[in-house]
Parts: C-alpha cells; structure tokens; sequence
C-alpha cells in the first residue's frame, strides 16, 4: 500500500474512513466479471476503497443498458462477499433516461431497492442525487432520504452536480446532516472555489468529490493536441503551467493535476475513472505531493481564475 494513513478521509466528518482517492465505475462495464474482480483487487491493493458508482451508469463507455456497471460489481461480491465489508460503496440515483430527472419520492425509494438489488448488498454506503430534479420538492426527497436512512438501507447521503443554494434548501428539510457533494473540478474546471460549494463544504463539513478531475482527459493531451482542441489556448497554458510545477516535483503531469484538486483546504477526493492498475497506482501518488500556495495561484491563474 502506497498511501500513508495520515491521508485518509473521513466522510462528512462522520464514522466512515476512506482513501483519498475514489475509484468511479462509469467505465466498469461489461460480463467479465473474473476481469471485473480483478480490477476491485487492484484498487484495494493499492489503498483505493472508496468506490462511486451510479443507477445510470452502463448506458454509456461500452455498456449496453441501464444499471450494468451497479449489476456488474454486484456479480463481484456474489463472487467474493468479502470484498463488500472492504469498500465504502456510494451510488447515485436521479437520472431516468427520456425523462430524464426523477427525485419524487416513489422514484428515490424505487432507485434505491433497484440499487441495492443490483449490486447485491443491503446497506449503501453514501446515496446520492445524481443531478437536480427541479420538479421534485426538497421536502418530499428529503423525507425518502430519512425514510432509507431510517430503515438502515443506507448509512449517509449526499449531492452530485447541486448549487451551493440548491443543497442548502435540500438540508434545511433534512434530519440529518448532508455528508458530501461532487461537482466537477480540476484545473481546467475551478467552479467549485467560486461558486460557493467549497466554502458550504467547509462551513458544513461535507466532504468534496471531484468528478473529471482531469477534465475529461483534456490534461493529458499534448501541447499540440491541447491548441488543436482549443484554439483559445487556455488549455495548452493550463497544460504548461501543470508541467512546470510537475517537473519541480518529479512527478507526471496526470499526478500534479490529482495533488491539485487535492491541496483545497476541503480537501476533494478525486474520483478517477481509469480501470489499469499502473494508472491507479500512479494517481494514489498525488496523496503524498504538497503544492506550495504559489505553485497552485500559478495553475489557477493560468485557467483563468482573476488574481490582483
């Protein structure tokens, strides 16, 4: 195991430890579940025990229907039922494909059966809503999260792709405390430090996920390819500016983007979707970088964070 235990986690300030960098199934897909085994494997050798998955997840990144990557990990602990009580296992919920958003009641309670069927345990670990359902109210999605929470079907709850606000008036009809959110964040994507969601991370001690920390794979692009596919050149100055600091740690670009996202003082989990152990390895490297407040100012400026 490469990662120390001072860098561990603790989920909404609660009684759930995890590793600093989280493991997302949108990839995890397909019947190979002997191959599929393997990968949780890796991840847990390495320290990663954090896994994020989704109801959703499956319809894209090679799988064929809805619910296959929840299904597939599901077909892993049938195999081997040890492996759950090793991961902290969080899921969404609230993405309904044609709809495409449902937070009513009757769907959380729905999805969340669905969920736990497929992926064959009886508790999950952290419930999120995947993305906001402006029609649902937040009082009726708050009362089917106490309701599961109650009957011990999962042990937190958090929100995916919320406003600072949006989440505020979810927990003001909540009878318990909101334990994460996940925006996306990277070096190319800093709304998370503007918009508000870090600092209610900080005030309400909710624990950050951050979803595409490498921005979709664009940080790792060469210089080339980064003016093709930005003509503007922010991202070949995001691109520069993550080798230059890189270079001074002795370490790859891909694992300064990680430490990155990682140095905000709420500290953000990334969730990295790569299913090759040597890149797992590599991202669980990013634990251990200290960036210095100059070396980050220097990125974020270079994405175009306004600095006097």
């Amino acid at each position: 195991m490469i990662m120390g235990k001072d860098n561990k986690r603790v989920l909404g300030g609660r009684d759930i430890v995890v590793s600093p960098i989280a493991f997302g199934l949108w990839r995890f897909v397909g019947n190979d579940v002997a191959g599929a085994a393997a990968k949780v494997h890796a991840a847990l050798d390495l320290g990663i025990d954090f896994f994020d998955v989704a109801a959703v997840y499956g319809l894209d990144w090679g799988g064929s229907a809805f619910g296959e990557s929840e299904a597939l990990l599901g077909q892993v602990f049938a195999r081997e039922p040890a492996l759950r009580k090793r991961i902290v296992l969080a899921t969404k919920f609230g993405i309904v494909p044609g709809i495409p958003y449902d937070s009513s009641p009757e769907a959380v309670i729905a999805s969340c059966e669905a969920s736990l069927k497929r992926l064959n345990t009886d508790v999950i670990d952290l419930f999120q809503v995947h993305r906001p359902d402006v029609l649902s109210h937040p009082i009726d999605l708050a009362n089917a999260l106490s309701a599961l929470k109650k009957q011990g079907k999962i042990r937190e709850a958090g929100v995916s792709n919320y406003s600072a606000r949006q989440s505020l008036v979810l927990q003001q009809f909540l009878d318990f405390e909101l334990a994460s959110h996940q925006p996306e964040f990277s070096a190319l994507h800093l709304d998370p430090v503007q918009d508000g969601v870090f600092d209610q991370c900080l005030s309400r001690n909710m624990t950050p996920l951050a979803w595409s920390p490498l921005a979709g794979g664009k940080l790792s692009l060469s210089l080339h390819e980064a003016h093709q596919s930005d003509p503007s050149g922010r991202l070949a100055k995001v691109i520069s500016a993550l080798d230059l600091v890189a270079a001074k740690h002795g370490v790859s670009r891909t694992v300064l983007a990680l430490a990155f996202v990682m140095r905000h003082p709420a500290r953000p989990i990334p969730v990295i979707g790569t299913q090759t152990p040597a890149r797992m390895a590599e991202a669980m490297r990013a634990a251990e970088v200290s960036i210095s407040r100059a070396e980050w100012y220097a990125i974020a400026s270079a994405a175009g964070m306004p600095l006097p």
